[in-house]
């Protein structure tokens, strides 16, 4: 499943984001990662939640994210949640249309058990149709 908290940039989707993974540390019996583009929000994660900085890796297209979460998932066969802070940054895809990145995060959600919550700096009249019934914040 892939979950979406959207709204503009300074609305407070990181905060939602974060009260949410540390909420769910509590419920899941695997393991849960979250994924930034710095490290400026470890002491607010609770320390079972693996924190990974994206921009210490060399990733510069979409393509390249997916196939970096896809080695997250494979390394862990035990991981059950994945949150993804700032979205468009980190999966470089802040121009293109995001429908068909969403579809294949669903693929590997269905594929491996893996559900996945992002935050993504689009108000919700700026996503697809498709894209609404996924969205569990807007602000």
């Amino acid at each position: 499943m892939v979950q979406l908290i959207v709204g503009k940039k300074g609305k407070g989707k990181t905060k939602h984001l974060l009260d949410k993974v540390n909420q769910e540390v509590k419920e899941v019996s695997g393991s849960i990662v979250y994924l930034d583009k710095s490290t400026k929000h470890m002491y607010e994660l609770n320390n079972k939640v693996r924190l990974i900085d994206v921009s210490d890796y060399l990733i510069d297209n979409s393509d390249a994210f997916l196939g970096f979460l896809c080695g997250i998932v494979s390394q862990d066969h035990d991981l059950e949640q994945m949150y993804l802070d700032s979205f468009l940054k980190i999966a470089h895809i802040e121009d293109d249309d995001i429908t068909p990145i969403i579809a294949r995060l669903d693929q590997i959600s269905d594929k491996f058990h893996v559900n996945f919550v992002l935050s993504v700096s689009k108000d919700e009249v700026e996503l697809p149709e498709s894209l609404k019934e996924k969205i569990i914040v807007s602000l």
